[in-house]
């Protein structure tokens, strides 16, 4: 018999955690190595336990999904990495792919599919459902921010007025009102509001 395909958990939600081991070591030819809850120790356990597979949650206390994947992946570029997640942005999605992911999964996907996808990622192929393939589409055509305008959109996103991120990011405010105006044109939409709900919606800040 062929060995089994070695996974290892990444996922900060207990009992979501144990229904996903337990799922897996319910399967045949496969079997959980490794879990934690922490993306800052999910390196310690793929040098000790050299899984097959990783099922990585985004959000993750202290080092994030993304940059867990990244820090992996800068050691060891054969990783393979399957994001479970119940976020969908594309902003999200690209941060992960872009990381080195070779999958993105969305929690309300069946066992099977799961399966599927775990089996597609350890023989080398990448698995995008169409779902998520699409919001990555409608991402590649939009027109992306630059770095000083996501400076000025998490100040937008924890409140801050003109004045306030001005004085936060020692620029003048008339700037900060010319970079809002890009940010609105650029997201799609005509005020601060909608843009902090379009920015949360699609990953682009996080509370």
């Amino acid at each position: 018999m062929a060995d089994p395909i070695k996974i290892m958990v990444v996922e900060d939600h207990h009992v979501v955690r144990q229904g996903l081991v337990a799922l897996i070591n319910g399967v045949p030819g496969m079997q959980v190595v490794a879990q934690t809850a922490d993306g800052g120790e999910a390196l310690a356990l793929f040098r000790k336990h050299l899984p097959d597979v990783i099922l990585m949650d985004l959000r993750l206390p202290g080092m994030s999904g993304v940059a867990a994947i990244a820090h992996i992946r800068s050691q060891f570029p054969e990783a393979r990495i399957i994001v479970l997640t119940t976020y969908d942005g594309d902003e999200d999605i690209h941060r992960a792919l872009d990381a080195g992911a070779r999958g993105y999964l969305l929690k309300g996907m069946s066992g099977d599919e799961l399966m599927d996808a775990i089996r597609a990622v350890h023989s080398g192929r990448s698995r995008i459902p169409a779902q998520v393939a699409e919001r990555l589409a409608e991402r590649m055509v939009r027109p992306a921010l630059t770095d000083r305008e996501l400076g000025v959109l998490r100040e937008i996103v924890s409140g801050k007025s003109n004045k306030e991120i001005g004085k936060e990011l020692n620029i003048s405010e008339a700037t900060v009102k010319t970079h809002i105006n890009s940010i609105l044109g650029k997201l799609g939409v005509t005020d601060r509001t909608q843009a902090v709900t379009a920015a949360i919606q699609r990953g682009i800040v996080h509370f």
